[in-house]
């Protein structure tokens, strides 16, 4: 593990600046940013701040020796979990937030299976045109917590007649393992005012609400309904409970 002396003792200093430990049963959360990041929305740039968290045993102040284990752990065979934050997010009176659990296939390639890109966009969207928010990007949340891979075999299941559920559920897994509290701790560090929050799942709403938070209004949001995910988001009412009040979402015509 390189030792501290190895670093430019100003490359720590600006590091430092940017670093907030937040305690957890398991060690601690290591909060990076605010760092600015410009996104194209539709064409239009829309500037964002970007923080990213990394897990870690080891509960210290002393930021170097978390620096120092960075080169040796090969975070870049992991995946880390981050947040955009738009607005005055900590002291505006009303503001949106996305818990949005990764989606390598539909956030990337723009897959029409699911509808994950479009809550992607349309989320971002919304934040920007409220003018105050957050979104959660779940980087362990892939195929509803199964992993990549597993949900590569899940899919090869889905098109041989099994649903999402049934699917997961074939393959040795709960139907939804997704865990919240890392994103609920750093919500709470950013934010203590009420939030309303953009989603069809009552389970993100139970966990924001047992965590006791202020969840003042929901957002659902339904689109992008297509033939190759019109099963997929029936299954998501039908059977994983999703809210879709006053809105047919299924409905292709």
């Amino acid at each position: 593990m390189p030792t501290v002396k190895n670093f430019d003792p100003k490359v720590i200093s600006l590091l430092q600046e940017k670093i907030k430990r937040i305690q957890t049963n398991k060690g601690a959360i290591y909060l990076v940013g605010p760092i600015k990041l410009p996104v194209n929305l539709q064409g239009e740039t829309v500037e964002f701040k970007w923080y990213c968290w990394l897990n870690c045993n080891e509960v210290t102040e002393d930021f170097e020796r978390i620096v120092a284990k960075l080169s040796a752990a090969n975070l870049a065979e992991l995946q880390q979990s981050s947040v955009l934050v738009h607005g005055d997010f900590s002291n505006a009176d009303h503001a949106l937030i996305r818990f949005h659990s990764i989606c390598h296939t539909g956030d990337i390639f723009g897959s029409k299976r699911c509808d994950c890109g479009y809550q992607l966009k349309q989320s971002m969207q919304h934040i920007a045109e409220h003018g105050n928010g957050a979104l959660f990007y779940l980087a362990n949340h892939e195929g509803r917590g199964i992993g990549l891979f597993s949900k590569a075999l899940a899919y090869i299941l889905q098109e041989n007649g099994f649903d999402t559920v049934d699917a997961n559920l074939q393959l040795g897994f709960v139907d939804d393992s997704r865990d919240y509290s890392d994103a609920i701790k750093v919500l709470q560090t950013l934010r203590t005012k009420p939030v309303t929050l953009i989603t069809n799942n009552p389970r993100k709403l139970d966990a924001l609400r047992k965590a006791g938070l202020d969840v003042e209004d929901r957002v659902q949001l339904w689109g992008d309904v297509s033939e190759y995910n019109e099963k997929y988001l029936k299954t998501k009412i039908e059977r994983s409970g999703h809210l879709n009040e006053g809105e047919d979402c299924c409905n292709n015509d």
